[in-house]
């Protein structure tokens, strides 16, 4: 957690641009701005709040749309005048429905997998009749775990066999049940990548 001793108010006339991350895969997801009392009361209620510089006021992100910002930490860069926050977006953040203020098309592939993540964890909550997520969560922790490996035989059967369709779908179907897995264990892919993320971040070479 930040120390508020280390902000440096006087350079930014008391208001700290603030740079908001997704926690999960690390987009960047918009820039707002902060002064003390939008920073307090950020720590304190646990939704990223801003002050806004048009309306001269407070204002929680999402407290119109319910597209809150779920804060996570927070980091101030090494001048003390730029704060890295690290929120879980309850929904799309621009205001024109884009899930990010920069409109960033690249992290698509990531979105899809947020969004199955959050299908999942609410079939396992809701137990819908009918749904095979809820089959699956109903045959407890040994039978998701065999049905994974399950999945992970027939994909490399899949690579032996060199069929290009079969091995894109035999990944996917790893893949789905893998974050089954994941949130039977209260876990999401966005740990897994945190994870490949330090390893990555370990392996590069000093100097």
């Amino acid at each position: 957690m930040i120390n508020e001793e280390n902000i440096n108010w006087e350079k930014v006339s008391g208001l700290l641009p603030a740079v908001i991350q997704d926690a999960e895969d690390s987009r960047v997801l918009m820039l707002g701005y902060m002064n003390n009392e939008a920073l307090k009361k950020t720590l304190k209620s646990g939704y990223v709040t801003f002050y806004s510089r048009t309306r001269k006021a407070l204002w929680v992100k999402g407290e119109t749309s319910g597209n809150y910002l779920n804060f996570v930490s927070a980091e101030l860069d090494c001048d003390g005048d730029t704060l890295l926050v690290k929120a879980k977006p309850d929904g799309p953040v621009c205001h024109i429905g884009a899930q990010t203020c920069f409109n960033d098309r690249t992290a698509l592939p990531l979105e899809n997998l947020n969004n199955l993540t959050e299908i999942i964890k609410q079939r396992n909550k809701k137990r819908p009749k009918g749904s095979y997520i809820t089959k699956l969560f109903k045959k407890g922790p040994y039978g998701i775990a065999q049905k994974v490996g399950e999945e992970g035989v027939e994909l490399s059967l899949a690579r032996v066999k060199e069929d290009e369709e079969e091995i894109l779908n035999e990944a996917a179907d790893l893949l789905f049940h893998m974050m089954v897995l994941l949130e039977s264990s209260n876990l999401t892919i966005g740990d897994v990548c945190d994870v490949l993320a330090s390893r990555h971040k370990n392996s590069k070479p000093k100097g």
